[in-house]
């Protein structure tokens, strides 16, 4: 008999067609053509800048995501540790070399793109702590020594996104982290700490936020305070998602995109412009696309025969179903605006770059579901 090992390395090319999870596949193109038409609504229904770098790059990181897929989850194990560094490496690097732009320094320059290595970590360090938990016994998850690299491994890029300033961003990454380590079977008692610590070290925290960041919050608890100023994106967001009603305006007929109400709506704020157009119904549209994906991400964790793939899968699904979660509560103002972009509906190709990449490590989870990862 033929070991797995043996067997899933003679995966032919037709295999590994036929290994996609292609339920998963029609929901993000789904999603991405959706994603084009907003984008499309965004330029004012003219084939513009933004609607005309969203295809393109969506075609490019879909392919990619094809490609990624292919590898074997061998590699993606083996590999872990050198992504995160590469990652780190190029978060550090923001911090000398930097693109600035609206007061903060996040991107690097190369010249095709510029790239927000950010966004990468969100991957990364799920990866990272995935191959880490895999290897430490079950048994052994909550000693004292074995708790040391996580927290490292996810306070540094932390705190280097927090000093760009980018604290949604820091927050998003943290909690993917996070994610890992509670599926891998740390201890409650350690999250109840880590909650108590930060909440005594709020009123310290709160005093080195920005002026801006501190506006957010304070808009957050009381939008009218300043409807001018810093309330007036989340009380134009809230008019646009309400005047959209159950059935929406119509395609290319939403008043407060048109009129320029609202700012920042082909990034953060890309689902207030579909919500008014197409209504509550469009909403639960674009909902039941996210709940697909990540119920099929999470049904490629259960079939994986690797804990690393069933840690990498689970936390992905968690990391993926906060981030749309963040985004979604940012716009109807049930979170303060921490710039989160919506996966593949926002208009960023950082964004979409990390999310294709994460996918397609999900989809080689699927594809070679059955190869032991030692």
């Amino acid at each position: 008999m033929f070991k797995p090992r043996s067997l899933q390395s003679s995966l032919s090319f037709k295999d590994k067609i036929y290994g996609f999870d292609y339920i998963l596949v029609l929901a993000i193109l789904t999603l991405g053509i959706v994603s084009m038409f907003a984008m499309y609504s965004t330029d004012s229904g003219s084939f513009d800048y933004h609607t005309k770098n969203h295809i393109m790059r969506f075609g490019i990181f879909f392919f990619l995501f094809v490609i990624v897929s292919f590898f074997q989850i061998r590699f993606w194990h083996q590999t872990s540790t050198l992504i995160y560094l590469s990652f780190f490496v190029l978060l550090l690097s923001v911090k000398y070399f930097g693109l600035t732009s609206s007061g903060s320094q996040r991107w690097i320059n190369f010249y095709f793109m510029n790239l927000q290595p950010s966004e990468l970590m969100k991957v990364g360090l799920i990866l990272f702590l995935a191959k880490y938990y895999h290897r430490v016994p079950t048994h052994e998850v909550n000693r004292i020594k074995y708790l040391f690299l996580p927290i490292i491994a996810l306070g540094a890029p932390v705190l280097l996104v927090v000093t760009q300033p980018d604290l949604g961003t820091s927050i998003l990454i943290a909690a993917g982290g996070l994610f890992v380590a509670w599926l891998a079977g740390v201890r409650i008692k350690f999250f109840a700490y880590l909650s108590l610590f930060f909440i005594l070290s709020a009123p310290i925290v709160i005093s080195f936020l920005k002026p801006y960041q501190k506006a957010r919050i304070l808009t957050f608890l009381n939008p009218d305070m300043d409807p001018l100023g810093a309330g007036y994106q989340i009380i134009q967001s809230k008019i646009a998602i309400g005047s959209g009603g159950l059935f929406g305006k119509g395609f290319l007929n939403g008043s407060q995109s048109y009129l320029d109400f609202l700012p920042e709506k082909h990034t953060d704020f890309i689902f207030t412009l579909f919500s008014e157009e197409f209504g509550f119904f469009g909403s639960i549209f674009i909902l039941s696309l996210y709940y697909l994906i990540i119920r099929r991400i999470v049904k490629i964790g259960h079939v994986t025969c690797s804990n690393f793939g069933k840690l990498y899968c689970y936390s992905f699904a968690s990391a993926f179903f906060m981030y749309v979660a963040v985004n979604m509560s940012m716009v109807l103002g049930l979170l303060p605006i921490v710039g989160a972009p919506l996966p593949i509906m926002s208009y960023g190709g950082s964004s979409m770059l990390a999310t294709m990449l994460g996918l397609g490590i999900v989809m080689s989870c699927k594809i070679h579901k059955d190869t032991p990862v030692n």
